[in-house]
């Protein structure tokens, strides 16, 4: 996993856990779901940015923390507009997040439908394998991935596949158009 360049990074209280934010002078270099500690929350994000200090987010980060919270909180809040630092992220990856990140709060799609939607159908487990290094969740909602048959899949976040779970029922996801997950 490369790191990427922050300028600033900080820890946040939601209704999960303490999530992490990162930030260069005007996009979010990643985003943590919480781990079991803040220390390990910490740890977590330091891999992707590597020996940044931690400081006071500026306004634009104030916001998406903001976002991230509500959203934590069942807020139907997509964050597509939240600004990435997606550069530095593989070509093959920028495309899942792109399509992971138009999967509007409360639905899903299957690891092949990911695929299929990048134009290449037999890529399943290449797409899960993008979303396990995805360093901006849950901005680039990697919990709103399913693999086949309703089944949760893997989850790289704390917790695993209970986490994602967890985050799909806040958001009171359906699958099928049918209402509720549980």
């Amino acid at each position: 996993m490369a790191v990427v360049r922050a300028q600033g990074w900080c820890l946040f209280p939601t209704a999960i856990g303490a999530c992490g934010i990162a930030w260069t002078e005007d996009v979010l270099a990643a985003a943590q779901l919480p781990e079991a500690t803040e220390e390990g929350t910490r740890e977590r994000l330091l891999r992707f940015i590597g020996a940044v200090e931690e400081g006071a987010p500026p306004a634009f980060v104030q916001l998406a923390i903001a976002r991230i919270q509500s959203l934590l909180q069942g807020a139907h809040d997509d964050l597509v507009d939240l600004p990435l630092a997606i550069d530095d992220v593989p070509e093959f990856h920028r495309r899942v997040y792109a399509i992971t990140r138009a999967i509007p709060p409360g639905e899903v799609l299957t690891y092949g439908e990911v695929a299929k939607r990048l134009g290449e159908p037999g890529a399943a487990r290449a797409v899960g394998q993008a979303l396990g290094l995805n360093p901006f969740a849950p901005v680039v909602p990697c919990h709103r991935v399913m693999a086949a048959g309703g089944r949760s899949g893997g989850f790289s976040a704390e917790g695993g596949a209970r986490t994602k779970l967890r985050l799909l029922e806040i958001e009171k996801a359906r699958f099928g158009g049918e209402p509720g997950l549980f």
